[in-house]
């Protein structure tokens, strides 16, 4: 078995941060090798490293048993590796040709011969069976065929390795059979491919072998004929251990938020769902599950092409934040340092801002009014602070996101939603935040938990999990880190 990809003892840091710590895999020539693992196990980083785009601080990386480029070399790197992420690279308003051949049309000569350029175009086109006409506009092409375009643009340059990362994630049924076959095809004509999903079923349809890496290390590499399902939820998962002790909760019968037939298009289809006062509803699921994107609609930062949102039994409008709000909800975003706060602004400003109106009349804000309420949450939430009037830019993230979360709760909601809620946060932090979701919840609130960490749907009375856009299933309290991780993968039998 000649090995055509090789990373060995891989380690990267960033700052405190160890993304990779002595990281490996090995992927045979003409393979179609499965990397796999939860969020925040080193896939990106591996992938970043395989690719040239970042220096390994320890370890090496051997393409047939050479050692790769200099990272100043791009030419090379393509010669060796491409990614077709899941985010399309291709630039809609040129055409086909142009993105096969984007910095290169002129094949070396001074002026662009475009009848020669469409030329090579149809012969790379045909070379990789992709049907799709040259002279097309990229940005009329549908998402399956700009990833084909993308495949065949890392073949022309003569690269033998390719990485597809996520590639499923928005793309229908029939279109993934389609990628598959195509696949297939590649593989029969000695293309190496290392393959990205959090859909194991597709690890077992299309791979031959599959490497887990979990907490920045290699756990196992295996073939995927010899390894049962449940052997490879365990080795993502590892031991489960709770950071945080979850409260019973006991929920009443009035629903305060609920959302019926729900639709979004390349996001989530027909959804409906329904929070009681004093309930925790967790959504989980893999990045392209569409769980976010719920989220946002729930709260009026996304407009669903079909079905209505009610908050404490009132109707709110499409896409309206301020009227969600008003209506008693309280909401935790996913980007705390995009959406969540104002960094120049000060603790005290940043967290009454929902209430802001209270603060006064006649449309000013009595600062001492602000003040007492800011220090009032200041107490709440234990956020370490100068006082009111330090500025959010200047703390801690765990502090900063506990500002975020009393502008959430500053004014009392009955409904908070809350997503990836102690994403980069230490462990006390998160107690913290987590005990402050469960506070509101003791208080009559009903929440909804959108996280990618298993501990922090452990709040959950129940979770829903989506999968491809839909809610597959409804998990009550008590589950395992295995029994969840299983179908949130479609592994579960």
């Amino acid at each position: 078995m000649n090995i055509h990809v090789e990373a060995r003892n891989v380690v990267k840091r960033f700052g405190p941060t160890t993304a990779l710590n002595g990281a490996k895999i090995e992927i045979a020539e003409g393979e179609t090798h499965a990397l796999v693992g939860r969020n925040g196990a080193g896939k990106s980083t591996l992938v970043s490293i395989l690719t040239g785009l970042q220096r390994p601080d320890e370890g090496e990386v051997r393409f047939s048993g050479q050692a790769a480029p200099a990272l100043a070399d791009r030419d090379a790197w393509r010669q060796r590796v491409a990614c077709v992420y899941q985010k399309s690279t291709i630039i809609p308003a040129l055409t086909v040709a142009e993105n096969l051949f984007l910095n290169r049309q002129s094949d070396g000569h001074a002026r662009i011969n475009w009848r020669k350029l469409r030329a090579r175009a149809r012969e790379v086109l045909d070379t990789y069976e992709v049907d799709v006409d040259a002279q097309a506009l990229a940005g009329d092409l549908s998402v399956e065929q700009r990833q084909l375009v993308e495949i065949a643009r890392a073949l022309s340059f003569g690269a033998r390795f390719i990485i597809l990362d996520e590639p499923t994630a928005r793309l229908d049924g029939p279109a993934i059979e389609r990628l598959f076959t195509r696949m297939r095809s590649l593989r029969e004509q000695g293309v190496t491919m290392m393959y990205i999903s959090h859909h194991l079923d597709e690890v077992y349809e299309i791979c031959q072998s599959v490497t887990v890496f979990r907490d920045a290390r290699h756990v196992t590499t295996r073939r995927v004929a010899d390894l049962p399902h449940d052997e490879l939820v365990a080795a993502m998962t590892g031991e489960a251990t709770a950071a945080y002790e979850a409260r019973e909760h006991t929920p009443g019968e009035r629903v305060v938020l609920r959302g019926a037939g729900l639709s979004l298009t390349g996001r989530y289809t027909d959804i409906d769902i329904s929070v009681k006062e004093g309930e925790v509803v967790g959504l989980a699921g893999s990045a392209s599950s569409g769980k976010v994107g719920l989220a946002e609609t729930l709260v009026g930062l996304r407009k669903p092409d079909t079905g209505t949102v009610e908050v404490n039994g009132t109707r709110v409008r499409p896409g309206d934040v301020p009227a969600a709000i008003r209506a008693g909800l309280g909401f935790v975003p996913e980007d705390r340092h995009h959406e969540g706060f104002v960094p120049l602004l000060s603790v005290g400003e940043n967290a009454t801002f929902p209430i802001a109106r209270k603060l006064g009349r006649y449309g000013l804000v009595s600062p001492a009014r602000r003040r007492a309420t800011a220090e009032r949450m200041i107490a709440a939430l234990d956020i370490k602070t100068e006082g009111p009037d330090q500025p959010v830019g200047d703390l801690s993230g765990g502090n900063a996101q506990k500002v975020v979360f009393a502008r959430a709760l500053v004014d009392d909601p009955t409904v908070l939603v809350v997503i990836n809620p102690t994403a980069g946060v230490d462990v006390k932090a998160k107690q913290a935040l987590l005990g402050a979701v469960e506070d509101a919840v003791e208080r009559g609130a009903g929440a909804v938990v959108v996280s990618d960490e298993l501990d922090d749907l452990r709040i959950c009375d129940r979770v829903l999990v989506m999968f491809h856009g839909r809610v597959v299933k409804d998990v009550p309290r008590g589950w395992t880190d295995h029994e969840l991780v299983a179908v949130m993968e479609g592994m579960e039998e």
